[in-house]
């Protein structure tokens, strides 16, 4: 309990922040839709918020070494809320890009900083207990903001408003707090070429993974709405996804730790395509055959990245560790960058199952690729521990690289 308390402040700027940055991605695309935005359009503000995303996990590392955790935290919020309320003053796509990569800019940044200073305060001994509540309060935290969307109007000031507010506020917890800030970690250098070298398999991975997560996300309200869903049942849509990647992890890691990562990796694909094709015919069953959907879909998809970042880490040494996790967030963001847009332009020619269609195409690749992978090296006699591993910043190979250590 006294460690729960210590780190009281940090894990209530994650609630808040995740409540404004997790509810902004559908708020903009109903909007953009109520104000007559194009598919390609919407598709675009998904790209630029991941862009900024990137932008941000290189440069706060960074910004903390210049101006110290607190200020550089109260610099990305206020860039988030900047981007959040000139919403509604400039009705443009293209204007709302820009905006995008500021609040991608934002959650990457003041992630790198919660990250910076949680691992600055842990002990091998509280470090468990630690990332467990981190992960539970992040997760949480995402799955109402999902379902926020039910009572945000489109295309209304007020909603940008109150998602700025709560940027804002997520500055209060850890500005104010009495612990002193850490010393500044020096930054991860960024070598992409460290996780092809050590498992180009786990780059694949991670790159379709970026393509799965952000395309629902970003471009899964515009399904909903071309499916029919209302608002608040968008909200339960895109939750329904987040729970049924939460309730994955366990059977997912288990899985992970008996059987050669590559086979799970592989069966991962094939069940996501299965998940894809039952998604699309979902579409015509009603309400709860496509909420159903998208939480299967969830369920296939979600644990790839930490399944992933697990077999890369297999052949990694201590040392290459914070590195090898900040190349595969790079590679992450390459598919979360590129899918959005990419998904938005077919939906727009070929209707709302070609996001579903794109994301199976994508996993039959990397079955595929997989199997050639079978036959290049043999199974690692020593395997590093499976970990839920969250896409937050490229200093969170800190906070898990002893626990990747425990043989």
């Amino acid at each position: 309990m006294r460690l729960l308390i210590s780190f009281a402040a940090l894990f209530f700027s994650v609630v808040l922040l995740q409540l404004s940055s997790g509810g902004v991605g559908p708020l903009d695309a109903l909007s953009g839709l109520t104000l007559d935005f194009s598919k390609a359009e919407v598709g675009l503000l998904g790209s630029a918020h991941f862009l900024g995303f990137f932008i941000g996990c290189w440069w706060a590392p960074r910004a903390m070494g210049s101006v110290g955790h607190s200020r550089a935290f109260a610099a990305f919020t206020a860039t988030g809320a900047i981007g959040l309320l000139a919403h509604m003053l400039i009705i443009n796509p293209y204007a709302w890009a820009l905006m995008r990569i500021a609040s991608g800019l934002c959650v990457a940044g003041c992630y790198t900083v919660i990250e910076a200073w949680l691992h600055s305060k842990v002990t091998n001994e509280t470090r468990g207990r630690a990332m467990g509540t981190y992960r539970s309060v992040d997760m949480g935290a995402s799955l109402v903001a999902q379902l926020m969307i039910g009572v945000l109007e489109p295309a209304s000031y007020v909603s940008y408003n109150l998602l700025a507010l709560l940027c804002c506020a997520s500055i209060l917890p850890l500005t104010l707090t009495t612990a002193r800030p850490p010393d500044t970690p020096s930054a991860p250098r960024l070598r992409p070429m460290l996780a092809i070298a050590r498992s180009p398999l786990a780059a694949a991975a991670v790159v379709v993974a970026g393509l799965n997560s952000a395309a629902f996300r970003m471009v899964g309200p515009v399904y909903g709405q071309e499916v029919g869903l209302r608002p608040d049942q968008i909200g339960i849509f895109l939750a329904a996804f987040v729970a049924g990647g939460a309730l994955a992890q366990v059977p997912s890691g288990w899985i992970a730790d008996k059987y050669d990562r590559r086979w799970v990796l592989i069966w991962l694909s094939v069940a996501a395509i299965l998940s894809s094709v039952f998604t699309v015919f979902s579409a015509t069953g009603g309400t709860t055959m496509v909420l159903l959907g998208a939480a299967v879909f969830g369920f296939t998809t979600f644990p790839i990245f930490s399944v992933a970042t697990a077999h890369a880490h297999d052949f990694a040494s201590s040392e290459e560790r914070v590195e090898l996790s900040a190349a595969l967030m790079f590679f992450y963001a390459v598919g979360a960058i590129a899918s959005p847009l990419g998904a938005s332009k077919l939906m727009e020619a070929f209707g709302p199952t070609a996001l579903f269609i794109l994301m199976a195409i994508g996993h039959g690749v990397l079955v595929l690729f997989g199997l050639n992978r079978m036959r290049a090296r043999a199974t690692p006699q020593q395997r590093t521990p499976y970990i839920y591993a969250p896409r937050t910043s490229f200093t969170i190979g800190r906070l898990l690289r002893r626990h990747r250590d425990r043989k």
